[in-house]
């Protein structure tokens, strides 16, 4: 006889568990069907981004650019030592040669010193340091074995020297590499977001930057503000003369330039060298806090860790190599993205 059970029923906890789900399920898809797509971002905002990541690759291009310049300054250090090094060998070995000559005359003329003997065999440091050795050896030979020991302090001084450069040159290398990437990372960065810009806003930040550019320039050029110095007057010409040139991190010129690349290649047209990196620069004259007291060519400094420096044009305008994707140009200090720290006058 079929069984007439009633099927088990689920408890109520269980019901309360389950209506509870559902009805959360439903308030999420419900939100989820209300809310409103992400919204692109608009022109300036994307302008905003770039623009502060391009500041940050400028930040980290200064600092490449002094790991750059400490790596060949060790490497042309290191190559002096070396080249020390291998002169001062073949002077010492000179040395022994004549010393290990002047013991055969002995030997063939009846005989060769015990102490000179032994020092041709081994190192003349521990002779040196007994007198009764001394008391051996001719004046010559005492002076032979001093040259000698001299070189030989010499030669490991050298020696030494050249394994801590070496050791230096490599963390330096190291970090020249991080830097780089950091800098990469970051334009690359940068070139992500304008390729999110449509073809006619791409081309209304071109206008907008022309227009500010040509402002600029017109700016520049309504004052005549006289020049500092000779040399001053001469790296500011150089500068002038390089207007449109395209920035490029890490340059020096002549045909492209960052902004510390830009000062220094100016400065040595006029006959003048100074420093490579922005910071470095702010040490190379007298520091002006004034904008009113600056002259035509004077060395101009942006934001707190000086990451950004420029030639000053009069009437607060400088000349300098923006960033990524600009020209040389004039600019007006107001529009820098950072506060005006000093100007240096070289």
């Amino acid at each position: 006889m079929a069984s007439h059970r009633r099927p088990k029923q689920p408890s109520r906890a269980r019901v309360t568990v389950l209506t509870t789900a559902a009805a959360a399920a439903v308030v999420m898809s419900s939100q989820a069907a209300n809310a409103a797509p992400s919204e692109k971002p608009s022109k300036d905002e994307v302008k905003a981004k770039v623009d502060k990541l391009y500041e940050r690759a400028e930040q980290a291009t200064e600092k490449y650019n002094g790991a750059k310049e400490k790596q060949e300054k060790l490497q042309k250090e290191i190559s002096t030592l070396q080249d020390n090094v291998a002169k001062g060998q073949q002077e010492l070995n000179d040395l022994r040669d004549g010393l290990g000559s002047m013991a055969s005359a002995q030997y063939r003329s009846g005989g060769i010193d015990p102490s000179v003997q032994l020092f041709l065999s081994a190192d003349p440091d521990d002779y040196l340091d007994k007198a009764s050795t001394l008391d051996q050896l001719s004046a010559q030979q005492v002076e032979g074995l001093k040259k000698i020991q001299e070189k030989q302090r010499e030669l490991a001084q050298q020696r030494s020297e050249a394994a801590e450069k070496l050791k230096d040159l490599s963390s330096t290398r190291a970090e020249l590499g991080k830097k780089k990437k950091e800098v990469q990372g970051k334009l690359a960065s940068a070139q992500k977001l304008l390729n999110s810009l449509t073809a006619a806003e791409k081309a209304q930040l071109a206008d907008e930057q022309s227009r500010a550019t040509r402002a600029s320039e017109r700016d520049a050029l309504s004052v005549n503000v006289p020049p500092g110095s000779g040399r001053a007057a001469a790296a500011f010409a150089a500068a002038q003369s390089k207007l449109g040139t395209p920035y490029v991190y890490g340059a020096t010129g002549p045909s492209s330039f960052d902004c510390s690349g830009l000062t220094s290649w100016a400065y040595a047209q006029a006959g003048v060298g100074i420093p490579r990196t922005s910071e470095a620069q702010t040490g190379a004259g007298t520091k002006i806090y004034s904008v009113d007291q600056l002259k035509v060519g004077d060395l101009v400094f942006f934001f707190n860790d000086l990451h950004h420096v420029g030639l000053y044009a009069g009437n607060g305008q400088i000349i300098h190599a923006p960033r990524t994707g600009t020209v040389v140009r004039y600019e007006s200090m107001n529009t820098i993205g950072g506060p005006f720290m000093f100007g240096v006058r070289v």
